[in-house]
Order: structure tokens, then sequence, then C-alpha cells
């Protein structure tokens, strides 16, 4: 049998918006990301079927599904919308698999796209970010077993699991360390069939280059994490996985730019800038 080749999908914004949240979604089937032809992108319906959080706008001239844009005519957003947010936690090599899996929960409104900025309040304190391969979930999926968990996942993409280390010393739920607004950057796109069992993953901080590792690093693999997941809970189209961190990071600051890399994928960069968060409603 001929192995299906990896393709890209993305969820982008038209630089000329109709409407402040305009979303397509779109598809390129381009083995180099960096040419021409993986610059163009063919529109597409939505790949997460039954989710209206991922429905795509309504089609108008030059973005009805079949026309092909040029990268240069929108920016990538997050993936997708996910109602669920979660990660692993102590999932790395040997140590990681020691300790029965467990999960986390982020809050879905913490998601952000690329060069969107990750935003620090003046007393969140020390602040990692943590480049992780990351599962998009493609159907409504409970009770996976190791034969079924594949069905269940669309592709891949980099997210960053940003992580204020002070508040995960006093808070052992970790919902304020892991779910502040902004806090996970992912994208910028997601890619199918990908064989993720050995993908370099690592960090570029203010154009240094971190120490790497890899997929192979991680404790609990991909299939056993959704056999996991959907043991207790039931997955939705355009959920995001975040299945571990096993590299180096740095501490971010107000000013920094930090790049979360994942082989086979690409680069996700998000500058890092201060934030007063105010009431919306005045």
């Amino acid at each position: 049998m001929t192995p299906t080749l990896p393709r890209r999908l993305a969820r982008i914004r038209p630089r000329d918006p109709q409407a402040p949240d305009e979303q397509f979604f779109a598809a390129n089937d381009a083995l180099d990301f960096e040419s021409e032809e993986g610059k163009r992108w063919t529109i597409i319906g939505t790949p997460f079927p039954n989710s209206r959080a991922n429905a795509a706008s309504p089609a108008r001239p030059g973005w009805e599904p079949g026309t092909v844009v040029d990268q240069a005519e929108f920016s990538f957003l997050a993936p997708s919308v996910p109602a669920n947010v979660l990660g692993m936690a102590h999932n790395t090599g040997q140590p990681g698999r020691d300790l029965p899996p467990q999960a986390f929960h982020k809050a879905a409104t913490s998601v952000i796209g690329p060069d969107e900025a990750i935003r620090l309040t003046p007393t969140v304190g020390y602040v990692d970010p943590e480049a992780e391969l990351t599962v998009v979930v493609g159907r409504t999926a409970r009770a996976l077993t190791l034969e079924t968990a594949r069905s269940a996942i669309l592709g891949f993409t980099i997210g960053n699991d940003v992580s204020a280390r002070d508040l995960q010393k006093t808070d052992e739920l970790w919902i304020s360390a892991k779910s502040q607004d902004t806090f996970t950057p992912a994208g910028p796109w997601i890619v199918t069939d990908l064989d993720d069992s050995d993908l370099e993953i690592g960090i570029v901080h203010n154009g240094k280059e971190l120490r790497s590792a890899s997929s192979a690093d991680l404790g609990w693999k991909v299939d056993e994490i959704m056999v996991y997941l959907t043991s207790f809970m039931t997955l939705h189209p355009g959920d995001i996985i975040l299945t571990g961190f096993p590299a180096e990071c740095a501490r971010i600051e107000p000013g920094d730019v930090v790049e979360c890399r994942v082989a086979g994928i690409g680069a996700l960069r998000n500058p890092v800038a201060g934030a007063a968060w105010e009431d919306p409603a005045g």
C-alpha cells in the first residue's frame, strides 16, 4: 500500500476581513513548505465535522472552496477553536512512564495563534515556554483503544504550554499557572499523516537555540495518551492535546520572542509582552 503523504491544513483569516471573526480553512499538499507551491493554499470546507465553533465563514468572492490563495493574502489563526485543551504532566522519559498518566486542563480561552503576543502580568513571576508536539482531534471520541486511537486524530500542530512556575508551586491543580489568557499559543497549521515517533522538538529564545529533544523522549506516547484521556472524557473535533515537553526552556519576559519548533511541522513564533488586564465591561 502506498503511504499517504502529509498534508497541511490551516485556519486562516483574510487580511481584508469582512467580519472581525471571519475564518476559512485551507489546505496545502506541497512537501517543501518554503517553495512557491508551499505558499499557495486551496480553500476547503471545515475539517471539523459537526463543530459549530469550527465552521467556516460564508463563502465570498475569492474565498470559495477550491479557490487558490497566496499566503500573503491571509494570516494564520490557531488551527482550531477547541472545546478542551489538555496537557500531559510529568511525561518525560522513563521517570514519566513510571508514573500513572496524568492530564491537566488548560482554559480554551488561553489559546492564541501565531505571532500573537504572550502577555505577562507584572505579578506572574517566573514563566517558561514549553514547545510540544500537539494532537488535533478530528472527530468525537470516547473509549478509544490502541487499535482505534489514530482514527480520532486529524493531525499534529505545535503547542506552547506557557507555564508560570511560581504559581505551579502554590496551585496544586496548576490552573492559575497554565490557564492565563494567551498561555497556549498553537499553530501555525496542522500536518496530517505525520510519523510522530521521533520528531525533534526545541525552542529558539531571542534567537538562541536551546537544547532540543525528541518526541521519542515522551514517557507516554500519542496513542496511549488518546486511550487514557478517552477512558474518562469525550473528546470533540478541534480539541488539542499537548503531549509533554522533553527539551530545554528558558524564562521569558516582556520584549522576548519565543519560537517553538517541531520537525515535520515547522515553527510557531510569538512575541512576549506585558499585560494589564481590565474588565471588558468597563
